[in-house]
């Protein structure tokens, strides 16, 4: 009987035998994209809005260093998923046993809960900067993110979910139309940076923090499973990886660049969508502005509200042996359904019972930094245990993972340690 491996490895009939024909790369494309676009969310775009209007463009070069960092980690995520064919919830269970996956599920659990909020929140501001309250935006969103998902079908899913994705692309319109000197830019980005003070570090552990979520590597891993991808989709995979690592950290930069050419070195604290749309309102208008965040952040939000909804729920089906398909019927997979619908009633209920929904979000990436060296430490010892020599990272790429799942944890840890003002 073939064992698994050879099952992933084998290709199945829609492929043709070119690896970089477009067809094919079409077929592959999706999962990245859609992670890595999920990945700036809500509480990341606000997070990069306080980074430029808070210290210019400083925090422009960080940016652009964790490009390669969430591409190490979310390229071992789909060389795992695609040697394997099983997702990262099923692995622990298999090789470090129940009780192990357990407790990873349950910090998936406070952290998707957590990042739920967060998108809601953001959808809430959304809607309040017309004047709709949150008792309208937040349900209209949740009935939208169920009929999506329930649909019956993964390549739909995929489809609406990347096309919100896009209309982040509207903050990389919103840097171009605010100009910000070249002259400026270089300066923040060669000059010197203030290491010694705090709230400068506080962000920039924020952004490393937010690069890598714990929900991505359940999402990823889950996604090209569902997809039945398999080891000859790796390069095509990589690519799709690749490219969504970039696109993701131009978006965090585009509305880091244009917050910072709008505050004019003013020292401004941002933590409301209210405040983001006014600080662009000095370069866009306040129209544009408002029509930026309205695409860019709604789309952030609901992309990964459904992201994030379905990692909890492929993890927890996976750990119950239960059919976890987005391709099955709501009545072929009651559990798998009815956990996705239940991350977002909690989600929106949280939202919609907040008093500070600012303090929700801030102690919410606190979680996140918490939580992250318990993912990047599973996610590291399943790929040398399930990982054949040939696929197993190379020593200059244990060596580059290494260091960077180090930096990642230390600095999301300074990140807590700071926020809980130790």
């Amino acid at each position: 009987m073939p064992s698994t491996m050879d099952l992933a490895a084998a290709p199945s009939p829609r492929r043709g035998r070119r690896r970089f024909a477009l067809p094919l790369w079409l077929a592959v494309v999706g999962p990245g994209l859609m992670v890595m676009l999920a990945d700036t969310d809500a509480g990341s775009v606000i997070t990069a809005g306080q980074s430029g209007a808070r210290w210019g463009y400083r925090l422009v070069l960080v940016e652009v260093v964790l490009i390669p960092v969430l591409y190490l980690v979310m390229e071992l995520t789909v060389r795992i998923g695609l040697v394997t064919g099983k997702g990262h919830a099923e692995l622990i269970r298999e090789q470090f046993g129940r009780p192990w996956a357990l407790v990873s599920v349950g910090a998936l659990l406070v952290c998707v809960c957590g990042a739920l909020v967060t998108e809601f929140a953001g959808i809430a501001g959304v809607g309040s900067q017309y004047g709709i309250p949150a008792t309208a935006t937040v349900p209209a969103a949740a009935l939208f993110l169920l009929a999506v998902v329930c649909s019956g079908s993964y390549r739909r899913v995929e489809l609406i979910g990347i096309g919100l994705g896009l209309f982040e692309l509207t903050f990389l319109v919103a840097a171009l139309l605010a100009h910000p000197s070249a002259h400026a830019l270089a300066g923040g980005i060669t000059g010197s940076q203030p290491v010694g003070n705090t709230s400068y570090l506080a962000l920039v552990a924020a952004n490393v923090g937010a690069v890598v979520m714990p929900w991505m590597i359940f999402y990823q891993q889950g996604a090209v499973v569902d997809k039945k991808l398999g080891l000859r989709d790796l390069r095509p995979a990589q690519a799709d990886t690749a490219v969504g690592a970039v696109l993701t950290q131009l978006v965090m930069i585009a509305v880091l660049v244009a917050t910072a050419t709008a505050a004019h070195g003013h020292h401004h604290s941002l933590t409301t969508v209210g405040q983001l749309s006014g600080a662009l309102g000095a370069v866009l208008g306040g129209r544009s502005a408002r029509l930026v965040l309205t695409l860019g952040l709604s789309g952030a939000a609901l992309l990964a509200s459904v992201v994030v909804s379905l990692a909890a729920a492929w993890a927890i089906a996976e750990v119950a042996g239960s059919h976890r398909s987005l391709d099955d019927r709501p009545r072929q997979a009651p559990l798998f359904y009815a956990l996705y619908a239940g991350m977002i009633a909690v989600g929106a209920g949280a939202v919609l019972s907040a008093h500070s929904l600012v303090r929700l979000a801030v102690n919410v990436e606190i979680l996140n930094a918490l939580l992250l060296p318990l993912a990047l430490g599973f996610l590291v010892l399943l790929a040398f245990r399930v990982l054949p020599h040939e696929h197993k990272p190379t020593r200059a790429h244990r060596l580059a993972l290494g260091c960077a799942a180090f930096s990642v944890i230390t600095i999301a840890l300074l990140w807590a340690g700071l926020g809980l003002g130790l």
